[in-house]
């Protein structure tokens, strides 16, 4: 097998090379190519079929590979030269720029001269992206007339059409325009694809609109019913930060029917210590989703009132045993002397040993009152209780 493929490949070689031509015929590129012709039928009519069919492979490998070829090299050479032109209008469009700010005797000459260079798409498009490289380090007086000047230009149509294609990653692009030049015609059609397939282009969208609006910078919350990730979460938190946003009532959104909305806000509560929403907050205590109830318990201690005690106390033991942590979590976070025999009864009652710390460190935080409790329970003859390990561990200070 190998050795007919071995000679059925030497054949071909021989015949693409024209070694079994005679000299003659070579003259004539024509005749050559006649008889290259005759001489590959002839081969094909008196081979096996497999040597036929390994013919045709390696035929079509050759012509493939030659188109491929000539498809990368013409290509590459567009790409070149389409840098070159970038490259040549970045720097072009930043001499303009400049003079259209520094030098404003001749800004009407070049706000026409960028109009006539910005005459198709592709132009059009670098123009947008100088621009909003030298939004980024302007104040609000020259944002505004650079925002005028793109008006000016038409430039607001082209970032629009982006926003309204049916591309994704054109609408990103628009979308990340209009932010930088705070444009909000697309507002409606941004929130419409708040809930698109695309992660990608959901996200941009966010994105987009904590940016262009005015008061609330998470309204889109309102429309949102995709699951809000948490590198979404983070993403937009940090826009909130990095552009120093005032953070909104996050308890407007503890009654979403999106679960993820509704946990994102109570960390939200806790990270901005809204006391005010503590009430929207123990509603939540409730909850029938037990990530819910977690995160609600978890924002209860962040926010240190004593006035989630009562309710977190009645709710311990029916609840399951990672909210049981995060109670006695709150507790230690909320000391409150009132609710000593509370922790105690947890001591004593429970088995786990995460359980029987934490509960033991919350009554520790008690200071006076906590501590001799922990040490007369640990020096108690009574029946013998495997927590008394814990509480002189927990009361070395060279542990803790």
């Amino acid at each position: 097998m190998f050795l007919m493929i071995h000679m059925g490949i030497g054949k071909v070689w021989k015949l693409l090379l024209l070694k079994d031509i005679e000299p003659g015929a070579s003259q004539d590129w024509l005749t050559s190519l006649g008889a290259l012709g005759e001489r590959i039928r002839d081969v094909f009519e008196k081979s096996p079929t497999l040597i036929v069919a390994l013919y045709t492979v390696i035929f079509y490998s050759i012509i493939t590979l030659m188109v491929l070829t000539v498809f990368i090299l013409l290509n590459r050479r567009k790409m070149e030269k389409t840098q070159v032109l970038e490259d040549e209008l970045n720097e072009k469009y930043q001499g303009l720029l400049v003079d259209y700010f520094f030098r404003k005797d001749i800004a009407d000459k070049v706000e026409k001269e960028l109009k006539r260079i910005a005459n198709s798409e592709f132009n059009r498009g670098i123009l947008i992206n100088q621009i909003i490289d030298m939004s980024v380090n302007m104040q609000d007086k020259e944002k505004a007339q650079l925002k005028d000047l793109y008006i000016k230009l038409g430039l607001k149509e082209d970032s629009l059409k982006k926003v309204y294609s049916k591309k994704w990653h054109e609408n990103i692009k628009g979308f990340r325009e209009l932010a930088f030049m705070n444009i909000r015609e697309a507002n409606e059609r941004i929130i419409k694809l708040l809930n698109s397939p695309n992660r990608i282009l959901r996200m941009e969208a966010q994105i987009a609109l904590v940016r262009l609006s005015d008061e609330n910078p998470y309204k889109f919350l309102d429309f949102l019913d995709q699951p809000l990730s948490v590198w979404e979460q983070i993403t937009i938190h940090e826009l909130l930060i990095q552009h120093n946003l005032s953070a909104p009532d996050f308890s407007q959104w503890l009654k979403s029917s999106n679960l993820t909305i509704v946990r994102f806000s109570l960390q939200m509560i806790a990270r901005f210590n809204q006391t005010a929403a503590l009430p929207g907050v123990l509603s939540l205590l409730k909850h029938d989703d037990d990530t819910v109830r977690k995160e609600a318990i978890r924002t209860c201690g962040e926010l240190g009132q004593k006035e989630a005690l009562p309710v977190l106390s009645e709710i311990y033991y029916d609840e399951e045993h990672q909210n049981k942590e995060e109670v006695l979590k709150a507790f230690g976070k909320v000391p409150d002397a009132t609710y000593l025999e509370f922790l105690n009864g947890v001591l004593d009652a429970e088995d786990d040993v995460r359980l029987q710390i934490l509960a033991t460190k919350a009554m520790e935080n008690l200071d006076e009152p906590g501590v001799a409790r922990l040490i007369k329970l640990m020096k108690s003859k009574s029946e013998y209780k495997n927590y008394r390990i814990i509480i002189r561990h927990v009361l070395d200070r060279r542990i803790y």
